[in-house]
C-alpha cells in the first residue's frame, strides 16, 4: 500500500483518522500500532515477521543492557550482538545476491543461493532499530520497558516504508503524550496534499521522460548532448520531487496524529557546495552516518588522513545503503570524493569570489552523479555523462526523439520543477505579502483552495495512469 493509491487515499487513510478521533487517548497508541502492522503486512504479509524479529532483538538488548549507572561489560556484548544482527539481516536480504554474485566473477565457484526477494523498508526500519539499541547504550535515551512503544516507533506507518529515518530520542516523548489539535490536522492536510502533488503531478511526469532517454534499448548512438541533458535533468527532479514529496506527505500524515516529525529536505539543489548538498539532501540519512559511524570512526579529530579516509567510508556506506548495485556504489564515492576535496581544501567553494559558482558546481555534480545512480551500469553511466558535454550531433532521430518526448506538459513541468527546487517560490510569496499584506482568513482561503486543487489534478492524474511507487520503497 503507497500514499498515493486509491485504496491508501479513499479507504485507509480515512477510516484509521476517523476512528483515532473517536477512540479515547490512552487507546490511540495500540490503534496506530494495529494500523501500522496492517499497512505494511498489505505489502508484506510475510516480511512483517522479519520486522517484529527486528524490534524484539532490539528491544530485548535495550532491555538487557540494565541502567547507565550500572553499565558493565555486559551491555557493549548485548549491543554489539544486536548490531551484529541488524547488519546481518541487511546482509542476508539485502546484500547476499550481490556479494556471491560478485565473488563467483572473481573466484568461479562461489556457492548459488536461491535470489532472495528486498523487503520493503528494510533500509529504514533497521537504522531506525539500530539506533535506538544504541542510543540506550549511550545512555542518550532510557530503555522503553512497554515493547508496543518500540515497536509503534519502528513501525508507525507514515514514515515506515521510506523514511524519514526517526531517531527514538526524538519521538519517545510523543509517543507517550502528545496534542491533536485542529491547527496540527489543517497543517498536516497541506503538508500532505502538497507532497501528493510533488510525486504524482511532478515526479510521475518527469519519471517518464528520464525512463525514455535512460532505457536500456536506445542505443547510445541516438543519445546527444540535448537528449542526455534531458535524461540528466529530468532524473535529477523526479528523484528530488519523489522522495521529499514522500517525507512531505510523512510528516503532514505524522501532524494528523499529533507527531512531528523533523524535515528530511531543505532545497538541496540550491547548495553552494556538496558538503552543504548533503546538509540538505535527505537530512535524516545524512545525520544518521554522522551519529553513528562518521563521529565513531574518529570524525575530523585524527588528523586531515584519517578525516578522508573517515569520510569515504561513510560515503561508500550512503552508497551501498541505496542498493546492492556497482553504480551506487560509484555515486557514493562520486559524492564522497568531493566532499573529501572541498574538508581538504582542494576545492573551496565558500571562497569564490562569485556565489553562483558554487551553486553551478554543486549542480554539475550532483546531477552527474545521479545519472550514474540512475543508469543501468556504471559505463552506460559515464557514457550519458560524456555525452552530455561531447554529443552536440543531431541526427534526424534525435530530432525525432526530442520532438515526441518534450511535449508542452513536459516542458511546463521542467519549468515548474527547476522552479519549484529552489526557494525562491518561498521568496516570492513573502515579498508579496510585506508590499500588500492580506488578512489571515484570506490567506487560509486562498491556501486551501489551492490545496484542493492540487487534490484534485492528482485524483485526476491517478485515475489516468497506471501504479507508479516511490523510488526509495526499492532502498
Amino acid at each position: 500500500m503507497v500514499f498515493s493509491s486509491p485504496i491508501f487515499l479513499f479507504v485507509f487513510l480515512p477510516v484509521v483518522f476517523v476512528v483515532n478521533k473517536l477512540l479515547p487517548g490512552r487507546f490511540r497508541n495500540t490503534f496506530l500500532l494495529l494500523a501500522s502492522l496492517l499497512f505494511y503486512a498489505w505489502g508484506e504479509p510475510v516480511y512483517i515477521i522479519l520486522m517484529l524479529l527486528s524490534v524484539t532483538i532490539n528491544y530485548g538488548a535495550a532491555r538487557l543492557m540494565g541502567p547507565v549507572e550500572e553499565r558493565s561489560a555486559r551491555a557493549k556484548v548485548f549491543l554489539i550482538l544486536s548490531v551484529i544482527f541488524n547488519l546481518g539481516m541487511l546482509f542476508v536480504f539485502k546484500y547476499a545476491n550481490f556479494f556471491f554474485d560478485n565473488l563467483n566473477l572473481i573466484i568461479g565457484n562461489a556457492p548459488e543461493i536461491p535470489l532472495i526477494r528486498l523487503p520493503i523498508g528494510i533500509s529504514f526500519f533497521t537504522f531506525q532499530a539500530m539506533s535506538y539499541s544504541i542510543d540506550v547504550y549511550r545512555g542518550h535515551t532510557p530503555p522503553q520497558k512497554n515493547p508496543g512503544n518500540v515497536l509503534l516507533y519502528i513501525s508507525f506507518f507514515p514514515q515506515l516504508i521510506a523514511g524519514p529515518i526517526v531517531l527514538y530520542s526524538d519521538i519517545h516523548k510523543q509517543i507517550k503524550k502528545r496534542e491533536e489539535t485542529i491547527e496540527k490536522t489543517v497543517s498536516g492536510l497541506k503538508r500532505f496534499t502538497i507532497g501528493l502533488g510533488k510525486k504524482v503531478l511532478i515526479a510521475n511526469t518527469l519519471g517518464a521522460v528520464a525512463d525514455k532517454v535512460f532505457a536500456a534499448d536506445l542505443p547510445l548512438s541516438e543519445v546527444n548532448a540535448p537528449i542526455a541533458w534531458l535524461g540528466a535533468v529530468s532524473y535529477a527532479l523526479q528523484i528530488y520531487f519523489d522522495f521529499s514529496g514522500y517525507s512531505d506527505m510523512a510528516i503532514g500524515l505524522a501532524k494528523l496524529f499529533g507527531f512531528e516529525l523533523k524535515e528530511n529536505f531543505n532545497y538541496p539543489y540550491i547548495s553552494g557546495s556538496i558538503k552543504e548538498f548533503w546538509r540538505r539532501w535527505h537530512i535524516s540519512l545524512s545525520t544518521w552516518f554522522k551519529e553513528y559511524l562518521y563521529i565513531p570512526l574518529g570524525g575530523n579529530r585524527k588528523g586531515m588522513v584519517r578525516t578522508a579516509i573517515n569520510l569515504l567510508i561513510v560515503f561508500f556506506c550512503t552508497g551501498i545503503w541505496h542498493g546492492a548495485q556497482w553504480t551506487f556504489v560509484v555515486w557514493g564515492f562520486y559524492h564522497g570524493l568531493f566532499i573529501m576535496l572541498e574538508r581538504i581544501g582542494v576545492i573551496r567553494p565558500e571562497k569564490w569570489k562569485f556565489k553562483a559558482l558554487g551553486r553551478v558546481y554543486t549542480l554539475l555534480v550532483a546531477v552527474t552523479a545521479f545519472v550514474i545512480f540512475r543508469a543501468d551500469s556504471i559505463g552506460r553511466g559515464f557514457s550519458m555523462i560524456s555525452k552530455m558535454f561531447a554529443g552536440w550531433t543531431m541526427k534526424p532521430e534525435m530530432l525525432t526523439f526530442l520532438s515526441t518526448t518534450v511535449t508542452p506538459s513536459v516542458i511546463l513541468f521542467l519549468i515548474i520543477g527547476i522552479i519549484g527546487a529552489t526557494d525562491l517560490p518561498k521568496k516570492w510569496t513573502a515579498k508579496i505579502a510585506g508590499k500588500a499584506p492580506v488578512p489571515a482568513m484570506a490567506r487560509e482561503i486562498v491556501s486551501m483552495a489551492a490545496v484542493l486543487i492540487i487534490l484534485g489534478l492528482c485524483v485526476l492524474s491517478l485515475s489516468s495512469t497506471a501504479y507508479n511507487p516511490f523510488i526509495y520503497f526499492r532502498f
